[in-house]
C-alpha cells in the first residue's frame, strides 16, 4: 500500500472514531493527535510534535494510538546512531557503534536497556543493528593471569559493579530471538556458557540455592533497598533478587534448548539447576499473606522476608512460567495499580525522592501487559495500554518516567521532587509501547502466531464503529475483525483466514480471569525502618529490646513483636553465632524493610592480610568473612568490586571453595560471608586466589571514569583480619519472652 492511498484510508475512518479516540484529557490536561498531509500532528499542552508516516502502521478508529505507534516508530529511527558516547569512557570522545543510543540524554549503550528494549521490540524490528548492540556488550578476559573466557559485561554500578549487580544475563533473554544467524549464534552459546560459569562460581549460593546480587533495573540503592546501604552495599551483594535469579533461570533454559541442539551433554545439568532454580524461586520469593513475590530476601546468613515488591520481577516469574497458575493469577491481580499506572515498587518508602520510589516506567508496563495476557486478567491488560498511551500522549514522546499520580514528567514535590532523572525517547520505553501494539493489541508474538487478547472495553476505543482494525507490517498484515458476540469481558481469536498477506482474525469473547483479592492501595508508603537491635548480656541469654511496632528477626524468623508498648526478648546463647534484625509495622498491617542486621555470638578474629591457620575448636559448620577497605571507586559505580576465591583446608578433608566479594566501601567493613565446615580440633588453613571483576574484561579497557579501565585491571583490597563465627543450625525454640 502506497503512503498516499493510507493516508487517504486513514483520514477517512478518522470521521468514524469513537469519542477521545484522538484525544486524551487526564487532570486538567489534554492532548490530541490528527491526520495530516505527510503524517500525524500531536499537540501536547506544552508543545506540538509532527510525526511522520510509519513504516509499520496500525489502522484503527483512534489518531491517537496510531499516531503514538508512529512516534515510536520515529523514535526508534533517531535511536540509530553510528557512534556513542558518555563521559565515563574514552573521556568522552565518540566511541564507533552501529547501534542504539538509549535516550535523548543518554547517548550510550548499557546491557540492561538494550537488552530489555531488544526482548520487548528490537530484535523483531532491527535483528542486524540489534546484534550489533548486543555484541557491544560482550568482553574477553583481558588479564593473562586468568583463564579465557567472553562473557556479558556488568555495566558500572553499586560497589563496583559485579558481582554485586549480577542481572547482565538480561542479555540472553535479546539475544533468544536472535539465533537464526549461525554466526551470532556461535557467539551467543561462547558467551552463555561462559557467563553462566562465573557466575556459578561467583554469585550462586548452593545454601540457599539463588544467585545472589541486586535487583535487575532497580539499581539505585536509596529508591528501593533499607537506607543503611546507602554505605554499605555488602548486603546488596549478599542478598537475592527475584528479577535477577529469574533471568538466570530463562539463561539456563536457554543454554539447555541450545546445548541439546548441538547435542552437548552439559544439556542434562542446565536442566537441572534450571529445575533446582525455579523450585528455589517459587519457594523463597512467595509471600502467601500477601500473595505477591517478594522483590527480595536477606543473606544466607539471614534470608529475612522484605515487604518489598516490584513489578518486573512479577511480571518476569510470570512469563518465563515459574510461577504456578495460581500464584501467577494471585501476584498480578493483587499487584497494585493507580489510577495513572502501576507502579514499579510497592510500598513506597519514605523520605525518597520520585524516580523508581512513585513512578511508573513504560518499558515495566509493557511487561506487565505480557504477563496480563498470560493470565487472561482483562482490566489489567487495558490499564496498562491506556497508561502507555496517556503518558507518551501527554509529553509528546515515550519518556523514561513518570510521576505515580499525576503521570507527570516532573512534579515539584520540595525534596522529593521527580522523577530525578529523566529522558525522552528512552529506547526501552518506545520499545514498550511498540510491544503495546503488535503484540499486546494485534497478537502478533516473536514466532509468528498471532494470538490476540483484547479487552471488550477498549473496543470504542479501537473499532470505534469500524467492522476491522490492521497491522501493517510491511509483508504482512494482521486484521481483527470486530466480534459478534456481546459476551465476555477478553476478546481472543476465533476462525482465522488467510488472503494473500493479511491474516484475518473473527475476535470472539470468552471470560476473563476470576476476580483475585482486590489489588493493594498503590500509592501506600511504608513505615521507616528501626535502628539496629538494642542488646544486653544476661547471664547465658541475651536481653533484646523491642520498640513499640516492632518485629523482631533472628536467623531469618520471625520471633516476636511488641504492639503497641515495648516488650524485650531474651535470645538464648548457644555459643554459636545468631543474626538478628527488625521491622517497624504500621497502623495498617504494613512493615517497613529491615533495620541494620546486628549478629552476635563468638568469633573468631585472625588478623593479616593471608595465609591464615586456624584450629577448628568443634565439629560443624562455620562461616567466615574478611574486614577490609576497597577505595578503589565510589559506593555507587564503578568497575573495581575485589573478587577472590577462598581456599580452605582443614584436616583429613577435601579442600573447600568459595567466592569473597568486597565491594567498594567508605571505611573498614565486612566482606560477604562463606560458609565451610570443620572436624573437631582439625588445623585449617585458609588462602585467598585471585577471582575476577569487571575490570579484567577488555569492554572496560575504554573506561575513563574510574580505576580498573584504562589504566589495567584492578582487583584489591586492603585486607585487615580474617573473621571466623561458628554457625548454630539448630532450630529457634529456646528463646522466650
Amino acid at each position: 500500500m502506497s503512503i498516499t492511498f493510507w493516508l487517504v484510508a486513514a483520514t477517512a475512518a478518522a470521521t468514524a472514531q469513537a469519542p477521545d479516540a484522538d484525544a486524551i484529557r487526564w487532570r486538567g490536561r489534554e492532548a490530541s493527535a490528527h491526520v495530516v498531509a505527510d503524517g500525524y500532528r500531536l499537540r501536547t499542552p506544552e508543545r506540538e510534535v509532527t510525526i511522520p508516516a510509519p513504516r509499520l502502521r496500525s489502522e484503527t478508529a483512534s489518531p491517537m494510538f496510531d499516531a503514538l505507534f508512529a512516534l515510536a516508530q520515529a523514535e526508534l529511527e533517531q535511536a540509530k546512531v553510528e557512534v556513542i558516547r558518555d563521559g565515563a569512557f574514552a573521556h568522552g570522545a565518540p566511541i564507533p557503534c552501529e547501534c542504539f543510543e538509549t535516550g535523548e540524554k543518554w547517548p550510550y549503550v548499557w546491557t540492561r536497556d538494550v537488552s530489555y528494549a531488544a526482548d520487548l521490540a528490537l530484535a523483531r524490528l532491527e535483528p542486524e543493528r540489534t546484534r550489533a548492540a548486543l555484541r557491544f556488550k560482550l568482553g574477553d578476559v583481558r588479564n593473562p593471569k586468568l583463564p579465557a573466557a567472553r562473557v556479558v559485561a556488568q555495566d558500572t554500578g553499586s560497589g563496583g559493579s559485579w558481582p554485586v549487580s549480577t542481572d547482565r544475563v538480561v542479555w540472553f533473554l535479546a539475544a533468544e530471538s536472535l539465533l537464526g544467524d549461525p554466526a551470532f549464534a556461535e557467539e551467543v552459546w561462547r558467551a552463555l556458557t561462559d557467563t553462566l560459569a562465573h557466575d556459578r562460581v561467583y554469585a550462586f549460593d548452593p545454601q540457599v540455592g539463588l544467585y545472589r546480587g541486586e535487583t535487575s533495573f532497580l539499581d539505585w540503592r536509596e529508591q528501593s533497598y533499607p537506607p543503611w546501604t546507602r554505605d554499605d552495599v555488602r548486603f546488596i551483594a549478599e542478598s537475592f533478587a527475584l528479577s535477577t535469579n529469574v533471568l538466570h533461570y530463562r539463561a539456563l533454559r536457554l543454554a539447555e534448548r541450545m546445548a541439546r541442539g548441538r547435542g552437548d551433554a552439559r544439556a542434562t545439568e542446565y536442566a537441572r539447576q534450571a529445575d533446582a532454580l525455579r523450585r528455589a524461586i517459587d519457594a523463597r520469593f512467595w509471600r502467601e499473606d500477601r500473595g505477591l513475590y517478594m522483590s527480595y530476601i536477606g543473606s544466607a546468613a539471614h534470608p529475612v522476608p522484605f515487604e518489598a515488591y516490584d513489578l518486573l520481577g512479577t511480571a518476569l516469574v510470570v512469563t518465563a512460567g515459574i510461577a504456578p497458575p495460581e500464584r501467577a493469577r494471585r501476584a498480578l491481580a493483587r499487584y497494585p495499580h493507580a489510577e495513572a499506572g502501576s507502579p514499579v515498587i510497592w510500598p513506597q518508602q519514605p523520605g525518597v525522592a520520585i524516580y523508581h520510589n512513585r513512578a511508573i516506567w513504560p518499558f515495566v508496563s509493557a511487561y506487565a501487559l505480557r504477563a496480563a495476557r498470560m493470565t487472561g486478567d482483562a482490566g489489567r491488560i487495558e490499564h496498562e495500554i491506556r497508561s502507555l498511551m496517556r503518558g507518551a500522549a501527554l509529553a509528546g514522546s515515550h519518556m523514561e518516567n513518570y510521576e505515580l499520580t499525576t503521570q507527570a514528567v516532573r512534579v515539584e514535590d520540595g525534596a522529593l521532587s521527580g522523577p530525578v532523572v529523566n529522558s525522552e525517547r528512552q529506547l526501552w520505553s518506545l520499545a514498550g509501547y511498540l510491544d503495546m501494539v503488535i503484540q499486546g493489541v494485534f497478537g502478533l508474538q516473536a514466532d509468528g502466531q498471532v494470538v490476540p487478547k483484547l479487552p471488550r472495553a477498549l473496543l470504542p476505543l479501537l473499532f470505534g464503529e469500524r467492522e476491522a482494525i490492521s497491522l501493517r507490517l510491511g509483508r504482512r498484515t494482521v486484521t481483527l475483525l470486530r466480534p459478534r458476540d456481546a459476551e465476555g469481558a477478553l476478546l481472543v481469536a476465533g476462525p482465522m483466514q488467510v488472503q494473500g498477506d493479511t491474516l484475518r482474525v473473527q475476535l470472539v469473547g470468552t471470560p476473563a480471569a476470576a476476580a483475585a483479592d482486590a489489588p493493594l492501595d498503590a500509592a501506600l508508603v511504608a513505615p521507616p525502618a528501626p535502628d539496629a537491635p538494642q542488646v544486653t548480656a544476661a547471664g547465658t541469654q541475651w536481653r533484646i529490646a523491642l520498640p513499640a511496632h516492632t518485629r523482631l528477626y533472628v536467623d531469618g524468623r520471625r520471633v516476636a513483636e511488641a504492639g503497641a508498648t515495648a516488650t524485650e526478648h531474651l535470645l538464648a546463647d548457644r555459643g554459636a553465632r545468631r543474626c538478628l534484625s527488625l521491622t517497624r509495622v504500621d497502623a495498617r498491617g504494613l512493615e517497613s524493610l529491615h533495620g541494620p542486621m546486628r549478629c552476635l555470638g563468638p568469633e573468631h578474629v585472625l588478623p593479616g592480610r593471608g595465609d591464615w591457620r586456624w584450629q577448628a575448636p568443634r565439629a560443624g559448620r562455620y562461616r567466615l568473612h574478611l574486614r577490609y577497605a576497597n577505595p578503589h571507586g565510589p559506593i555507587n559505580t564503578g568497575i573495581t568490586a575485589a573478587v577472590k576465591r577462598w581456599r580452605i583446608a582443614c584436616a583429613d578433608q577435601p579442600v573447600q571453595a568459595g567466592p569473597v566479594v568486597m565491594p567498594h566501601s567508605v571505611r573498614v567493613q565486612d566482606s560477604t560471608a562463606w560458609t565451610f565446615r570443620a572436624a573437631a580440633g582439625a588445623d585449617c588453613r585458609f588462602a585467598l586466589e585471585d577471582g575476577l571483576n569487571m575490570s579484567d574484561l577488555d569492554h572496560f579497557a575504554r573506561y575513563t571514569g574510574g580505576a580498573g579501565g584504562e589504566s589495567g585491571p584492578l582487583n584489591a583490597a586492603d585486607i585487615q583480619a580474617l573473621v571466623i563465627e561458628p554457625i548454630d543450625a539448630a532450630p529457634i525454640d529456646e528463646e522466650r519472652e
